[in-house]
């Protein structure tokens, strides 16, 4: 049964997640944001890690209809830092969904004819139970004591949100970066409940390459004295950690051709040359600003916990043989990689598809890097639509 629950939660979204039982009016019409509890007393989520939650909430959003035969769900997962809001805009201000341009009516993901569902990750910070969270044994937030928590987990804890919301089965599962190793983990653990996985921006597992970033993005906000061994409180977060592990990501994130051409040497205003550590560039300035944008909406310990469940990606493990596991995903299946990602370079899809049975693949050509599924609106939509109309 779905319950709303008043939750902890970061930022502005404190606010409109209290308020959970409105809704309001944007690009796909009704846009209700939720809470559910998916785990109780008697019912707990197990981790994969041996620790246990007696109550998780999951924050979600849903867009569209369900229909009489209820499977004509699309889940869309989101990445590192993203939320629940998907698309449509926040009752309080106009905020659209990180995924506006693909998902509405007429859109790629039609909301005519698809019941869209997207959700907060375990472990998040905007909504569902994370270490953000109150720790209802403590009455103080989780903090760095939150157990430690897997891909796979935040796949059960949404499962148990699908069951909840009466979906029979999903017509797709669809992410990129992080919301990619989801989609993965859902053939793998539900395949009778998915007919169909777009994997965009990922491979099987993480690479040696991209643990070493967000290895170097963790000591860059465990080394901040704000830290205080992941025990500050919420309103005095390492700022200055966290912001450097935003910039270090974006560089990632991005690609050489991309930043050269919306930077190149051009010099900061605010440039001054009698200090050495004064900001002279451009490319300076946006990360910084990058940094400052993410302090003001995520959670350093949050922060700390997604990378490592990231890290910990590997479709194959505790599995058999990646090739028998990729075997056994039967399902269509649409892979998309980036030209120019140096994140999760686009041999690593090239080599998803070809495992997978009824597998394609389809590039995104971009010179923005990693981050083109989130930018380059018209080629993803192009590319969906196809899928899914040749999946119907």
């Amino acid at each position: 049964m779905i319950r709303t629950l008043v939750h902890e939660t970061w930022g502005d979204h404190a606010a409109l997640l209290a308020r959970s039982e409105q809704t309001t009016a944007g690009s796909v019409g009704q846009v209700e944001s939720r809470l559910i509890d998916v785990a109780t007393f008697n019912d707990p989520l197990v981790l994969e890690y041996g620790g246990q939650l007696q109550h998780v909430a999951i924050a979600y959003e849903t867009y569209g209809e369900l229909n009489t035969a209820r499977d004509n769900a699309i889940l869309v997962c989101h990445a590192l830092t993203g939320s629940a809001h998907a698309a449509g805009y926040h009752h309080r201000k106009e905020v659209p969904g990180w995924w506006d341009p693909l998902i509405g009516p007429g859109k790629a993901i039609d909301t005519d004819r698809y019941f869209v569902i997207s959700s907060n990750v375990l472990g998040g910070c905007y909504g569902s139970t994370g270490p953000s969270s109150i720790n209802p044994s403590t009455g103080r937030s989780y903090g760095i004591d939150f157990p430690r928590y897997t891909v796979r987990d935040m796949v059960t804890a949404q499962q148990r949100l699908i069951d909840a919301l009466g979906v029979r089965s999903l017509k797709t599962v669809i992410g990129g970066s992080m919301g990619g190793m989801q989609v993965l983990e859902w053939a793998a653990l539900y395949p009778e409940l998915v007919r169909s996985i777009v994997p965009i921006a990922i491979g099987t597992k993480h690479s040696a390459w991209a643990i070493g970033l967000n290895e170097v993005a963790r000591r860059a906000i465990t080394s901040d004295p704000a830290w205080q061994s992941g025990r500050y409180p919420l309103g005095k977060q390492p700022e200055t950690g966290l912001g450097l592990a935003r910039a270090i990501a974006m560089l990632s994130y991005r690609s050489f051709d991309s930043f050269e051409s919306k930077f190149g040497r051009d010099r900061a205003t605010e440039a001054d040359s009698t200090d050495l550590l004064s900001v002279s560039f451009e490319i300076e300035s946006y990360l910084s600003y990058q940094g400052v944008k993410l302090v003001k909406r995520f959670d350093a310990n949050t922060y700390l916990f997604i990378t490592k469940a990231m890290d910990d990606f590997d479709l194959g493990e505790g599995r058999t043989r990646i090739r028998e596991v990729l075997a056994a995903m039967t399902m269509p299946a649409l892979v998309m990689g980036i030209s120019s990602d140096v994140l999760y370079p686009e041999v690593e899809q090239r080599q998803l598809a070809e495992q997978l049975p009824a597998g394609s693949y389809v590039r995104i050509n971009s010179p923005h890097g990693h981050d083109a599924f989130l930018i380059e609106f018209p080629q993803v939509s192009a590319h969906l639509r196809r899928f899914l109309e040749a999946t119907a």
